[in-house]
C-alpha cells in the first residue's frame, strides 16, 4: 500500500492547535475545579503537548473537530490517539482489557470494559462538555454532550456501572443544566473521588 503524503505543519496551524487544546484544557479544569477535582483539572490532557501528539495535532488541525479523525481518515488509524488513550484514564478506551475466560467456555479472548473509578467518569464527563464547547462555540447547548454520546454509541464499550453514571450526568446536564449537575456531583459523588 502506498503511503499518502501528510499535510505540512505550518506555524499558523501549530499556534491554532496550541490555542485549541489549551482552551479545551482550561474548560475541563473549570469543570473539574467546580466539583473538587483539582489535581485532575490541572493534569488533564498534558500528553497533548508531547511531540507525539502535538505534532500530529498541528499537522491535521482544522478547528472544527479532532485532528485525530483527520489523521485516521488519511492513515487508517491515529498514532496520536493511540498514544493519548493509553496515558489518560478519563478515556474509556484506557479501561478496555481482555478476558481469558470467555462466557462461551471456549479458549479465546474477549475484549471487556472495566469499571472506571468515579473520578475518571467525572473527568470524562467534563472532557465531553469541554470538547462540545470548544468545537461548537456560541452554538453550544447543554444537550450537545448527550447527543455526542448517543451518536457515538459509546455505551456499548463501557462497563454497565460506568455507563449508568455517565448517562445520569449527561441526562442531568441536558435536562437541568451545569449548575444542578455540578451540585449533584459535589453532593453525591465526592466519596467516589
Amino acid at each position: 500500500m502506498e503511503k499518502q503524503k501528510q499535510p505540512p505543519i505550518s506555524a499558523q496551524k501549530a499556534k491554532a492547535h496550541f490555542l485549541t487544546i489549551t482552551h479545551h484544557k482550561i474548560e475541563v479544569a473549570r469543570g473539574c475545579f467546580a466539583v473538587g477535582l483539582y489535581r485532575q483539572g490541572i493534569l488533564h490532557d498534558l500528553s497533548k503537548y508531547s511531540p507525539t501528539e502535538f505534532l500530529i495535532g498541528a499537522r491535521y488541525w482544522q478547528g472544527t473537530r479532532s485532528p485525530n479523525n483527520a489523521e485516521r481518515e488519511q492513515a487508517g488509524f491515529s498514532t496520536a490517539w493511540l498514544h493519548h488513550k493509553g496515558r489518560n484514564k478519563h478515556h474509556y478506551e484506557y479501561w478496555l482489557d481482555y478476558n481469558t475466560r470467555a462466557a462461551s467456555g471456549r479458549d479465546h479472548k474477549t475484549i471487556v470494559p472495566c469499571k472506571m473509578p468515579g473520578r475518571y467518569v467525572v473527568e470524562m464527563f467534563m472532557d465531553r462538555i469541554a470538547a462540545c464547547k470548544v468545537y461548537k462555540g456560541d452554538a453550544y447547548k447543554c444537550s450537545d454532550p448527550w447527543d455526542y454520546y448517543v451518536g457515538g454509541k459509546t455505551w456499548q464499550f463501557l462497563h454497565p456501572e460506568t455507563a449508568a453514571l455517565l448517562e445520569k450526568l449527561l441526562k442531568t446536564l441536558r435536562d437541568e443544566g451545569e449548575e444542578v449537575t455540578f451540585a449533584y456531583i459535589r453532593a453525591h459523588l465526592h466519596k467516589r473521588f
